[in-house]
């Protein structure tokens, strides 16, 4: 490989390693500012949870491999949602041993105000942006989505 070529494929390399790198923690704190915008509402891990809940129940198990935690810590998690009224527990019909969890109607309504408060501070920061950049942004969230999808 001539090294002209071999310099460009360097270049390259280096320059998506930095964009990544860059685009990584741009995401990670926008996900962290979002996240413990509301915490007063709901601890993060908490929120995560019910949203995992919204529209259908699901086994303490079920909801410990989404989220990719273990299943003492998933219990705790769902026994303080439980405490607050937030989510309740159902026996299975078919499997008395088996509990499905899902959201209470108070849960679900502070799903929605949570989401409302994320989605208020973001947009109050966005506010300041140009319609060009606003544009770029609406391209980077499809390609974000679809790169977090794969």
């Amino acid at each position: 490989m001539p090294p002209s070529r071999r310099t460009t494929q360097t270049a390259q390399h280096q320059s998506l390693a930095h964009l990544a790198n860059d685009l990584r923690l741009a995401c990670m704190r926008i996900s962290r500012r979002v996240r413990y915008e509301s915490t007063q509402l709901v601890a993060p891990h908490q929120f995560s949870v019910m949203a995992r809940l919204e529209g259908k129940a699901l086994t303490p198990r079920e909801i410990a491999e989404i989220e990719r935690v273990s299943p003492p810590s998933m219990t705790r998690t769902v026994a303080g949602l439980v405490e607050r009224g937030l989510v309740t527990r159902t026996d299975d019909p078919l499997d008395g041993r088996q509990v499905f969890i899902s959201l209470t109607a108070e849960g679900l309504c502070l799903l929605n105000e949570t989401r409302r408060r994320r989605d208020a501070w973001m947009a109050t920061r966005l506010k300041g942006i140009s319609a060009e950049e606003r544009e770029v942004l609406v391209k980077a969230t499809a390609i974000l989505t679809r790169v977090a999808s794969e």
